[in-house]
């Protein structure tokens, strides 16, 4: 009686045997010594390209991208901040802080009460026609991107404008100044004053926001936490924004 020959299912191929860990080893030593000199040369070239090739790492804040729902605000900014800074203002600046403030959201609403793309509080909308001509006879709109874009890039001019050198001679570098203004607009200018003469009590340079950020002359420890990483999540996410138009360079 003939046995039966067992095949595998219709259509399926046998499955090769596997090979050791030892017997793949063996074989890629084969490999290798059968190579020439130039070949091998050739080969271990090729390793150390694509190790010395491997991608540049980026900020945590690069990686992030822009979000979606900016482009559709993108030239309502630049229009704004133009308007109000000048052909060189920082939009990248500006930008950023849209992005940390909203994510671009025009309906945002935080649980404070801040209100729309720009996080403007209530009182400030109703209070900003006061300082910026462009605003007088508007009705508050801090849910209308154009308006609440147009306010922001005011108030923060208008913040700017307020700062200045507190030692005899000194003068303000750009980004110390923006670093100020920001956190003005986080967290009001008169914390920003109380916050500098604190430092130079200390003996610190009132004129660095670096040595200014590590005062606190008196908010809640969450409130002076969530200001310092404010300003530090905009002039790092600026590089995000570079292409739109100039940034405030840091050392």
């Amino acid at each position: 009686m003939m046995k039966a020959r067992l095949f595998p299912p219709y259509g399926v191929k046998p499955r090769p045997a596997l090979r050791s860990s030892t017997a793949r080893v063996h074989s890629l030593e084969r490999g290798l010594l059968s190579l020439s000199g130039g070949k091998i040369r050739a080969f271990m070239a090729c390793i150390l390209l694509a190790c010395c090739t491997a991608p540049a790492p980026v900020s945590a804040h690069a990686a992030e991208g822009i979000p979606r729902a900016a482009y559709q605000h993108r030239d309502t900014l630049i229009r704004a901040a133009h308007a109000v800074w000048g052909l060189d203002a920082p939009v990248a600046v500006l930008a950023a802080q849209v992005h940390t403030e909203s994510l671009w959201k025009a309906d945002a609403v935080s649980p404070v009460g801040a209100m729309g793309i720009a996080q403007i509080m209530p009182s400030t909308a109703r209070w900003l026609p006061d300082i910026a001509p462009a605003l007088r006879g508007t009705s508050p709109a801090p849910y209308n991107p154009g308006w609440a874009l147009r306010a922001m890039c005011e108030y923060d001019l208008w913040l700017h404008d307020r700062q200045s050198a507190m030692s005899a001679g000194a003068t303000l570098a750009p980004c110390d100044r923006m670093s100020f203004a920001l956190s003005g607009y986080n967290g009001g200018l008169g914390w920003v004053r109380k916050d500098r003469i604190r430092a130079r009590d200390r003996g610190l340079d009132p004129d660095r926001y670096a040595a200014v950020a590590t005062v606190n002359a008196g908010r809640s420890r969450a409130a002076w936490k969530e200001n310092r990483d404010y300003v530090r999540r905009i002039m790092a996410r600026q590089e995000l924004y570079l292409s739109w138009g100039p940034g405030v360079a840091c050392e």
